[in-house]
């Protein structure tokens, strides 16, 4: 395709251009906002949807509400972003906002305890290569033009992780959401002491891509971008990540495997995608012993996760001591997903989600973010989602009269056990 103009300014500060196809007109926007800060960009103005942001006005500034509140979100569904009947389409994200609506867990009926992000700032190229290959992004953003001409392509095959013509721009949405939420929770806990915590409702998920490209559905490393934000930005040098998602998070664990100041724990379902996460792989250099990887059986429950959480996750982010404590939050392992093996009720993503809370209120001034990853069953997914804003706010679970454990069976207590005692004395925890 011709291209009929150029972006001669850089995106990286330096001389590098790139060129901008006739599709790409919005994409000037986004750009610009790169290098006016200042110029935040609505999440309404950014998708076209059902969803929008709220339309209740108050007299109370945003960032005060932010700072009193007890959970903040923001919403980037990524609309254009899907391929029908594909498990990682754009019916997630809507599903989720139907479902807290529905439930009663949003600002309208909760006030001043929840929050919806009005305004967020989309990622600069800058973000995005302090993880990924410079060669991958502008990749990514020429394979537009293609995706434009064909609809739907495929950049990796290993998912299959597909691309639209939206992807790139919507990509650069979802990891500025959750950059965004970084900047309100780090901003609240400067003169709260219960600051609020995020959740980034964002789609494409993240944990899956490597430095030089997509993997898995994911497109942008959302948490490990806003792990080295946090650390770049607000100087919050101990970054402890959470990976719950039924899948190994191979991408963020390549990013930072020789890295001691960021720690990365990921609890995933044994041989599952993408076959990563052996519990031998500990780290790199001076990174060693700062990655934990914990597979673990098919059949793995409640009891098993609780289990992890008390004696694995709580002694490592306690030795670590971290800054803040990052979360990808992947809702797959719930019994009724369909990509995966585990046996999870909505009430283990209760007791995560006020775990950690509790746990970032211990040790890093309540300094806490949730980045959407995984989950395709949209009831389950939905119903996770909600518990897990119960969790935060203090509400009880409703899990009891949400799960049907008729044919749940037992947990394979014997292999979780050994896999347990094995990462113990391997961590020494």
């Amino acid at each position: 395709m011709e291209h009929q103009a150029l972006l001669h300014r850089s995106i990286f500060r330096g001389g590098l251009h790139f060129p901008l196809g006739p599709h790409h007109h919005s994409l000037i926007s986004i750009m610009r906002s790169q290098f006016f800060p200042n110029n935040l960009i609505s999440p309404r103005k950014c998708f076209k949807s059902s969803i929008s942001c709220s339309s209740e006005h108050s007299n109370v500034p945003q960032e005060t509400k932010e700072s009193t509140a007890k959970v903040i979100y923001s919403v980037a569904p990524a609309m254009g972003h899907n391929k029908e009947a594909h498990p990682e389409c754009s019916l997630r994200v809507p599903a989720i906002v139907n479902a807290l609506k529905k439930l009663e867990l949003t600002p309208k009926f909760r006030g001043s305890e929840i929050v919806q992000q009005q305004n967020f700032r989309i990622a600069t190229a800058e973000d995005i290569a302090s993880v990924h290959t410079k060669s991958y992004i502008f990749g990514l953003e020429k394979a537009m033009e293609q995706a434009s001409e064909k609809g739907i392509i495929h950049i990796d095959g290993s998912g299959p992780t597909y691309a639209t013509s939206t992807t790139f721009e919507e990509s650069l949405i979802a990891a500025g959401a959750g950059l965004s939420l970084v900047d309100s929770v780090v901003a609240a806990s400067r003169t709260n002491k219960n600051p609020p915590i995020g959740f980034a409702l964002i789609r494409p998920p993240g944990h899956h891509a490597v430095p030089k490209g997509p993997m898995g559905f994911c497109v942008f490393g959302n948490v490990a971008i806003a792990a080295r934000y946090a650390q770049r930005v607000h100087g919050l040098k101990r970054v402890f990540i959470i990976d719950f998602d039924v899948h190994h998070g191979n991408g963020t664990n390549d990013a930072f495997y020789d890295d001691p100041d960021i720690f990365f724990l990921s609890t995933h379902q044994d041989g599952s995608y993408p076959g990563t996460g052996k519990i031998g792989n500990i780290g790199f250099g001076n990174g060693e012993g700062a990655t934990l990887n914990l597979p673990l059986p098919g059949g793995s429950g409640d009891i098993t996760m609780r289990t992890v959480f008390d004696q694995v996750i709580v002694p490592s982010a306690q030795r670590f001591n971290p800054d803040i404590i990052l979360v990808s939050a992947g809702y797959d392992g719930h019994m009724l997903d369909p990509l995966a093996n585990f046996q999870f009720t909505t009430g283990t993503y209760y007791m995560l989600a006020s775990s950690i809370k509790q746990l970032a209120k211990e040790l890093c001034g309540g300094r806490c973010v949730f980045f959407l990853e995984g989950g395709y069953n949209l009831v389950s997914l939905s119903n996770s989602v909600a518990e897990t804003f119960r969790g935060f706010i203090g509400d009880p679970s409703m899990a009891g009269k949400i799960d049907e454990c008729g044919f749940l069976y037992d947990e394979p207590s014997f292999k979780v056990n050994q896999a347990i005692q094995r990462i113990k004395h391997l961590h020494s925890l």
